[in-house]
């Protein structure tokens, strides 16, 4: 276990300033777009009001301002930081194999021979991706309540009304998408996503393992993978008014599907790593 949380550290270390400049991205663009909304709203109110009455028509926000609104007409610049950092660390899910074999120094020869079952190399890559994951989600939690206290501060109290969180995550589509309301639809999407990163662990040791051949092993893996997670959609005929299955039963046929890639990626990726990758 120790020498298991060794090699975590070692992942987490050498991403920790992405991973800082990402969330200090995403902080920026946020926050910087909300005072600027807000700043230029207020402006306007008091630039219309000062002029005539019946200029109270012209503003396109209500009467008295809200965090669910400012959320709301500030939604670009949260897809915008979310999604650069959904690419970086789609990217790093290959980067974080290919690395250590094409970094300075092969640095693979020498991790393969420390003093540890080399399935804890696997389950620390897998291990740091979920961290850098679940870190940035719980960066986004933290950052709300402090944008919900900077609107607080730039708004007069006159000017704004309460509104609740939930109601403002609910607005923005970045925030839907990456914080889900429901528990069992938070597991959904990141339980298929981190099969699919297990999927592309094992087709990338398949390339390592067998090189040119190995290219088209991965392909096939991958294809294979997809086609096992979408055939009870597919073929049992969800969604279709005419089945000869019932939604409950396909639901659960689609998750004994995913268990299965699942436990394949993993057996299959810590078998490569452990008979088929040599130093």
């Amino acid at each position: 276990m120790n020498r298991y949380l060794k090699l975590v550290h070692m992942e987490v270390h050498r991403f920790r300033w992405v991973l800082a400049i990402l969330m200090g991205i995403t902080a920026i663009c946020q926050i910087s777009s909300l005072i600027w909304k807000l700043d230029s709203e207020l402006s306007l109110k008091k630039e219309l009001l000062t002029q005539d009455i019946e200029n109270r028509f012209q503003l396109s926000s209500p009467d008295l301002l809200t965090f669910e609104w400012a959320i709301f007409n500030t939604q670009m610049w949260f897809i915008l930081p979310i999604l650069a950092c959904i690419g970086v660390l789609t990217v790093y899910v290959f980067f974080i194999w290919y690395r250590e074999w094409f970094g300075r120094h092969t640095f693979i020869y020498r991790l393969l021979v420390l003093p540890t079952a080399r399935r804890n190399i696997y389950l620390a890559k897998i291990t740091a991706l979920l961290l850098f994951v679940f870190g940035f989600i719980s960066f986004q939690l933290v950052l709300l309540p402090i944008e919900h206290l900077l609107f607080k501060l730039v708004v007069p109290a006159d000017q704004r009304a309460d509104s609740h969180m939930v109601d403002a995550i609910s607005r923005n589509q970045a925030l839907v998408e990456l914080i889900p309301r429901q528990f069992e639809q938070f597991l959904y999407y990141y339980g298929i996503g981190t099969i699919a990163v297990l999927a592309i662990f094992t087709a990338i040791l398949l390339e390592r393992s067998y090189r040119r051949l190995g290219i088209l092993y991965g392909v096939l893996y991958l294809a294979g993978c997809v086609l096992a997670v979408i055939s009870p959609v597919l073929f049992l005929g969800y969604g279709k008014l005419y089945t000869f299955v019932y939604p409950n039963e396909i639901y659960a046929i689609l998750v004994i599907m995913c268990a299965l890639v699942l436990c394949l990626s993993v057996w299959l990726g810590m078998r490569l790593l452990a008979k088929k990758i040599t130093v």
